[in-house]
């Protein structure tokens, strides 16, 4: 909320303390689903729908691989599922943008998925490592 001159107006102490009140509630009740709603971005949101776009896009993509040369409208069938899984990836994406990128870029290096990663590099690294 803003004031006339485009100035946020801070909630009142009244307002903080049922808010306060409702957190601590939702906490109580149901801990699991406050983390969730706590963690979840419009942005995780969003690059999970991608993820799961290019995944049916693959699939249709081998269903019309498959079927193509069965029947034509079987293939034809898999054309349009990877066209809409396109538009469905393409829209997620421009909900994203650079800024959810960021984001999930920096959840993916907060839980260290980066060092899964280097960790195999390292040890081949280390291993054909010679010592002269």
């Amino acid at each position: 909320m803003t004031g006339g001159g485009n100035e946020p107006l801070p909630l009142s102490e009244h307002e903080q303390r049922i808010l306060h009140e409702l957190e601590q509630s939702l906490y109580q009740e149901d801990p699991d689903f406050a983390e969730r709603v706590r963690s979840e971005t419009v942005y995780r949101h969003a690059g999970r729908y991608c993820v799961w776009s290019a995944l049916v896009f693959v699939a249709a993509l081998v269903f019309m691989f498959f079927t193509f040369s069965t029947s034509v409208v079987l293939g034809f069938v898999g054309v349009v599922v990877m066209f809409l899984s396109g538009v469905v990836f393409a829209n997620n994406a421009r909900r994203m943008g650079k800024a959810g990128i960021d984001d999930i870029s920096r959840s993916l290096h907060s839980h260290n998925l980066s060092s899964t990663v280097h960790d195999p590099r390292d040890w081949i690294r280390g291993r054909f490592h010679r010592d002269d």
